[in-house]
């Protein structure tokens, strides 16, 4: 196998084929791998589900064996998502508008990316007049506070499948298959 001289920059740019890679285990992987997925933009792959008055998810991937979910949240103007605290880590970048947290001063904008731990309690905001598209990727569930600190809910990878499924049997909505990992 030829090797690059010194380092590389970049991986190597070749022509546009498949390439048959060596694969030291390719039965185990064919029998125990779960394929990649797409889901793509339009509403049959994932419809935007009411999320409260003023926001909507488009659910993108659930994964209940590691309690992990993968969404955009669109709040549609000015609102707030209730205080509610992680017990896993979230990804987060936003794609419109813009949105902060109360209990931070930075304002994340398109291509801002936002990391949480496990812990952090916050208070999701967005003070754009044509509100935000946040893209994230969550594991674990988060809990819902209300105004006064008491325990509501708690949203983990069971209770967005359930968002979509719900919505999907009340719309006529097939479910996507692609979305289940």
């Amino acid at each position: 196998m030829n090797k690059p001289e010194g380092k590389m920059t970049a991986p190597p740019a070749q022509e546009r084929k498949i390439v048959n890679v060596p694969e030291l285990f390719p039965d185990l992987i064919a029998k125990h791998a779960k394929a990649g997925r797409f889901v793509g933009i339009e509403e049959k792959d994932s419809p935007w589900v009411p999320f409260g008055e003023k926001a909507a998810i488009k659910h993108l991937l659930f994964d209940t064996r590691h309690n992990i979910y993968s969404n955009i949240l669109w709040m549609k103007g000015p609102s707030v998502v209730g205080t509610h605290k992680h017990r896993g880590y979230v990804v987060m970048m936003c794609l419109e508008g813009s949105a902060r947290y109360l209990e931070y001063d930075w304002v994340a904008t398109p291509g801002g990316f936002i990391y949480e731990t496990p812990g952090e309690a916050h208070t999701l905001v967005t003070d754009h007049p044509d509100g935000c598209k946040l893209f994230g990727w969550m594991q674990g569930p988060n809990e819902f506070y209300d105004n006064d600190g008491n325990f509501v809910m708690t949203a983990d990878v069971w209770w967005f499948m359930d968002h979509y499924e719900s919505y999907c049997r009340e719309h006529g909505i097939p479910i996507n298959p692609e979305l289940y990992l």
